[in-house]
């Protein structure tokens, strides 16, 4: 590794999360570091690119070990095994010495580094800075209908954070620390930060498409950031559930009485079909009901055990000898 180090005091930390990321890096080094070199230009006060090497198996790290000769801002934190993109994001955000804020966005170049002038320009006065994406022509149709499927559904379950806005966003150190104090293991950032009420706004973007390497978001993966997020972030589906079980009692009720004002009539047929479909409509209701609460059951768990969401095996920062580990 380099000797080359970071300034000792920064004024922005930008935290990317890095998995198997080899082929895109060195593109993406090449956007971003004329970016922040210009910001430094007009006072910026000394930066920091802290990349998250999330147990990458691929030559990332070879890769960034060799940005690190020529860029002394960057700084590399290799996790120990792949702890998932959140938690990545954690790891960067309880290391970042940013000073005036944390800035984090992914190293597939969708997020265009040429936003962060005006994300930083929109942080006067604002706490959050959330960029938006206005154009996602570049994503799959199922990337879009399901990204707004999701979107849709955490505002209907009373999530505050903005429509199209991803873990692209510029935050300041006391809502960095402020996240950092949250008892809660398994944070999906995205839901997270809206949910403090800290003052935010706004910054449009185009989504382009990405620089090299493919998407580490399949549909399963996807699904599974879904269910923390919502999980994580609401007890709407706890009601959901109990709303249905209001509802099959009632239909029991219901029918119940119509089976005794139909044999108090003579009028009763027997018939297995409505039986049938009776049985799987409530057999069908129970287990959502089941499944929803074993989530939250499960969420608990978790949080019970106290492991660590990762575990840090070095940091360019520090003596390459410490191999001392972060939990959180």
């Amino acid at each position: 590794m380099s000797t080359a180090e970071s300034p000792p005091d920064v004024a922005l930390s930008v935290v990317v999360p890095a998995f198997d990321e080899a082929e895109v890096l060195p593109a993406f080094a090449q956007r971003l570091r004329p970016v922040l070199d210009g910001l430094l230009e007009q006072g910026l006060g000394g930066y920091e690119v802290l990349v998250v090497d999330d147990g990458s198996s691929d030559p990332t790290p070879v890769v960034l070990a060799r940005l690190r000769r020529d860029w002394p801002q960057l700084r590399v934190v290799r996790l120990r095994a792949n702890a998932g993109h959140q938690a990545a994001l954690s790891a960067g955000l309880a290391r970042a010495r940013g000073r005036g804020g944390v800035l984090t966005m992914d190293a597939d170049l969708q997020d265009p580094p040429e936003v962060l002038p005006r994300m930083l320009a929109a942080a006067a006065g604002n706490d959050v800075v959330y960029a938006v994406r206005e154009d996602r022509s570049v994503d799959s149709v199922l990337k879009r209908l399901t990204a707004a499927a999701f979107y849709r559904l955490v505002s209907a379950l009373g999530g505050r954070a903005p429509a199209q806005a991803g873990d692209f966003r510029f935050t300041s150190r006391v809502v960095v620390d402020t996240v950092l104090g949250l008892p809660e293991a398994h944070r999906v950032l995205r839901l997270v930060v809206p949910d403090l009420g800290f003052a935010s706004t706004t910054v449009g973007y185009v989504r382009e498409a990405r620089g090299a390497g493919r998407t580490k978001y399949p549909l399963g993966r996807m699904l599974r950031l879904s269910l923390d997020a919502i999980t994580g972030s609401s007890t709407a589906p706890l009601r959901l559930a109990s709303f249905f079980g209001l509802g099959g009692a009632l239909l029991t009720f219901l029918l119940l009485l119509y089976a005794l004002v139909s044999f108090a009539l003579g009028s009763t047929v027997p018939g297995w079909t409505s039986t049938l479909a009776v049985v799987a409509g409530v057999g069908t209701l129970q287990l959502l009901c089941l499944g929803v609460l074993g989530e939250y059951v499960g969420r608990l768990y978790v949080q019970l055990q106290n492991r660590p969401t990762y575990l840090v095996a070095s940091d360019s920062l520090e003596d390459p000898a410490d191999r001392g580990q972060t939990r959180t």
